[in-house]
């Protein structure tokens, strides 16, 4: 069982934290920050540019790399064991939870942290009013704008508390948007994060759609932006957070 462990990916961390074994992790990414005990672990770079020199001198038993990352041959090269995983559906963060599980040997907190988060979802899927069924939604990755599409874990929530995704599935989980293409869905709830709600009646024809006109806007802090942006143990919460959205009454920004 890994009792050194470098997480270069947040949801990765969170993992390793949700399944008891946050004392085992001797350095996080920059962008770990949940839960607060890892907030003063030494940090190892990011996705891009991980300090491969640190991480070699943390001697580290186990390396969590995210599948985009370049760098797992170069540290399995430097004898270091590596496991790359990146979760981007439910059932990937199924499958990885039951991954880390295993590794930690910890296969039946595994079990129980998925029962419970899949709990956590149906539940948040039952606060959503049939009448607020069926609605356009928009949700914002980034103003580029990006989006969250139907293939991604933020488009499966919505769909399982019962929203209409504007974005049609053949454009790819995260796709980059022409805004005139959000104009013309003309969707009924917007959820953006809180930085970029403001601006929105800035952009060309955005003031027109319904959820401007609405008030239906949901803007989201930079906590909540984090919890619904990462496919980890946290996805309850997220999904409550989309509930709590989607539920907005209207009139109120």
């Amino acid at each position: 069982m890994p009792r050194r462990i470098v997480s270069m990916l947040p949801s990765l961390t969170e993992t390793v934290c949700a399944l008891g074994h946050c004392d085992a992790l001797v350095a996080v990414d920059a962008y770990s920050d949940f839960p607060p005990q890892v907030r003063s672990l030494p940090r190892a770079g990011s996705l891009d540019g991980a300090d491969v020199e640190r991480i070699l001198a943390l001697r580290p038993d186990l390396v969590l790399l995210a599948r985009s990352s370049r760098l797992a041959e170069r540290l399995r090269n430097l004898g270091l064991r590596v496991v790359v995983d990146e979760p981007m559906t439910l059932a990937d963060v199924q499958a990885s939870i039951a991954r880390l599980a295993a590794l930690l040997g910890e296969p039946a907190a595994g079990a129980r942290l998925w029962e419970g988060i899949a709990a956590g979802i149906d539940a948040a899927a039952r606060s959503v009013p049939p009448a607020q069924r069926g609605e356009r939604v928009y949700f914002e990755v980034d103003s580029s704008p990006y989006a969250a599409g139907p293939g991604s874990h933020i488009g499966e929530l919505l769909a399982r508390l019962g929203a209409r995704n504007v974005v049609p599935p053949g454009l790819g989980p995260v796709p980059r948007l022409n805004p005139e293409f959000v104009v013309r869905a003309d969707p009924q709830v917007v959820i953006v994060s809180a930085r970029d709600a403001a601006a929105l009646k800035q952009r060309p024809g955005w003031s027109a759609l319904a959820a401007v006109r609405g008030g239906r806007v949901c803007a989201l802090s930079p906590a909540e932006d984090d919890v619904v942006a990462r496919p980890g143990p946290r996805l309850a919460e997220a999904a409550r957070v989309l509930a709590r959205c989607l539920t907005m009454p209207r009139g109120r920004p």
